[in-house]
Order: structure tokens, then C-alpha cells, then sequence
């Protein structure tokens, strides 16, 4: 992983596979190929396992069971590939601790899944988020031996949701399948958040450098301080100095990339810095997760960018 990582999403293959988007603001998702993962969790707050994510991603170029290159969205389908995500749970409480049940099902023997490869110490990585990128959760959902998954979950607002399960199928590609989740309760809407390239979490300022652009290579760099001070003893976490999810806000498309070099690979620094390379699939406004581990934890800053198309990027470099 010491090469920079390259996700391209091609927006002619996310018009033709789904076809119908959700409104701006109203709108997160997951997808991805996978190799290493990390853990986002909600804006504005800090905690343990249970609220932080563990997203596969693909950095680098070697090769790993189930990594595909240049991959179309997923995430957005119920359906992919010949396996079916089958929620169990459809609507759980606001602000109380609930069940949620699921299951992989083989859509050719109907069947559930039991088998998966283990990607950054799991099976599965399972992710609830609001479609109004204010609330997000990566959970660690434990597999009986029929293959049914279940996790607590504690989400703060009624609303609209969405889940993913992220997920390597033995001997075949990874896969990101969706399906949608009603939290009941007295919903009161909120505002998408404005953008901002600055974070503060725990005592600590993140800021964000860099502008993504579409279809283009991009560099994105964070900086991490506290106190005032560059923090530059950041320890590695799943692999790596940093993780960050992008989600873009107008139709549940999900990123996950990785930092330009790993720990222990002779030149990469255990920050205040870390830098990645995006490409993210199209202009437009995206919600961005970087998750970094100090002094034994494992926090979150989130950030709101507007991604430019490549027309306006050169155009401005001229």
C-alpha cells in the first residue's frame, strides 16, 4: 500500500445500473472494492468500536481476494451479483437501544451466506447512516451459524436511514448491497451541513486541504493538532495512519480511500499529515469522514466539500 490509491466511479455506469437518485442533502451511501478499512462514526461525537466504522476500501496495487479495480457503484442495489441483502429489521425506535437483524441470501440456491472472506478483521462491515449526512454509524454485527446477523443499534432521530453490508463472498468480488431503514419517533428536519474544511472533536482541529475534482486524481490532505500543537505520534489504526469516507450527497454514492503509504513502510510519518489521492465520480457536494487514532482512541472529523467538475478545475488552473 505504499502507492497512492486510485477510486474512479464512472457516473455513466452509476446513470445506467440505478437509474433514480435521491435529493441533494437527503442522501448517504456505501461503496466500494476492499482491501483495508477503517472507522467512521457520527459527526461531532467520539467513542468506542460499536460507533465507529470499518469500511473496505482498495488502496494500492497489490492485489487481494475479492479487490476490484475501477468498480462501479454499489450499495444502492438490494440486489448484485447473485446475492440479496434481506433486512429482518425494517423500522427500529428512535433514541432507544434495538435489534437489527440480517442476512446474505444466494439468490440461485437461497441460501444464506456463512462463508465470506475476512477483510480488516471481519466478515462483514455493516453502516447505518441518515440521508442527511448528519448521522453515521459502523457497527460489528455478530453471525450465528445459520448466517443471520444481528447488532444492537442506538440512532438519535427519526428519519430515514439506509444500511449497507460490505462483504466478500468466498472466492468472489467484493460487494456492497443496500437496503433502507425507518426509525420511528416525532422526526424534526435538519439542515445538511454547510461546508466547512475545518473539524473539531475531542480537543482536537482536523483541516481538511485540497479541492476534489471530478473524474481527476486529486490530492486531500488532513492536519491534525491539539491543543494548538501538530500531533505527529498518531498511531496506525486497521493498517494506517488515517481512513476517509466520502459520501456524496445526492444519491447514496459511497468512497473509502487510503493514505499515500502505510505504517512501518520506511517514509511515511505518523502524521501531523496525511495525505490521499480521490477520485471522486462526479461534481457536486460530498460528506467526508476522516477517522485517525491518538493516544488510544479512535476519533472522527467530518467535513462538507463541493467536488468540481474537471471543465472548472482547468479552466481555473488557466
Amino acid at each position: 500500500m505504499n502507492t497512492a490509491l486510485r477510486i474512479t466511479v464512472f457516473a455513466a455506469a452509476l446513470a445506467a445500473t440505478f437509474g433514480t437518485a435521491y435529493g441533494v442533502g437527503n442522501a448517504v451511501g456505501t461503496i466500494t472494492p476492499q482491501q483495508k478499512g477503517g472507522h467512521t462514526m457520527r459527526h461531532g461525537t467520539s467513542g468506542g468500536p460499536d460507533d465507529m466504522a470499518s469500511m473496505p476500501g482498495m488502496s494500492g496495487t497489490s492485489a487481494m481476494p475479492g479487490m476490484r479495480h475501477d468498480a462501479a457503484p454499489g450499495g444502492l442495489e438490494l440486489s448484485k451479483d447473485g446475492y440479496t441483502l434481506a433486512l429482518n429489521t425494517s423500522q427500529v425506535p428512535a433514541g432507544r437501544k434495538a435489534d437489527l437483524s440480517f442476512s446474505i441470501v444466494r439468490d440461485d440456491t437461497g441460501r444464506k451466506v456463512t462463508d465470506c472472506e475476512e477483510q480488516h478483521g471481519r466478515e462483514l462491515h455493516f453502516i447505518v447512516a441518515s440521508r442527511d449526512l448528519t448521522v453515521y454509524r459502523h457497527l460489528h454485527p455478530t453471525r450465528a451459524a445459520d448466517g443471520t446477523w444481528s447488532t444492537p443499534v442506538d440512532l438519535p432521530r427519526a428519519g430515514d436511514y439506509r444500511v449497507f453490508a460490505d462483504f466478500t463472498p468466498k472466492g468472489a468480488d467484493s460487494l456492497t448491497l443496500g437496503a433502507d431503514l425507518s426509525v420511528a419517533g416525532h422526526h424534526e428536519p435538519v439542515e445538511a451541513p454547510a461546508p466547512d474544511t475545518t473539524a473539531k472533536v475531542d480537543g482536537y482541529e482536523v483541516r481538511l486541504a485540497g479541492t476534489p475534482v471530478a473524474g481527476k486524481p486529486s490530492t486531500l490532505t488532513v492536519t491534525v493538532t491539539k491543543d494548538g500543537h501538530p500531533v505527529g505520534d498518531l498511531q496506525p489504526y486497521l493498517g494506517a495512519y488515517g481512513h476517509l469516507v466520502a459520501l456524496r450527497s445526492e444519491d447514496l454514492a459511497y468512497l473509502h480511500v487510503h493514505p499515500t503509504g502505510e505504517p512501518g513502510d520506511g517514509t511515511t510519518k505518523p502524521g501531523p499529515e496525511v495525505s490521499f489521492m480521490v477520485t471522486t465520480p462526479t461534481a457536486g457536494g460530498y460528506r467526508l469522514f476522516f477517522d485517525f487514532q491518538h493516544e488510544g482512541k479512535v476519533r472522527t472529523a467530518a467535513f462538507t466539500v463541493h467536488a468540481t467538475g474537471a471543465r472548472d478545475s482547468a479552466a481555473h488552473e488557466h
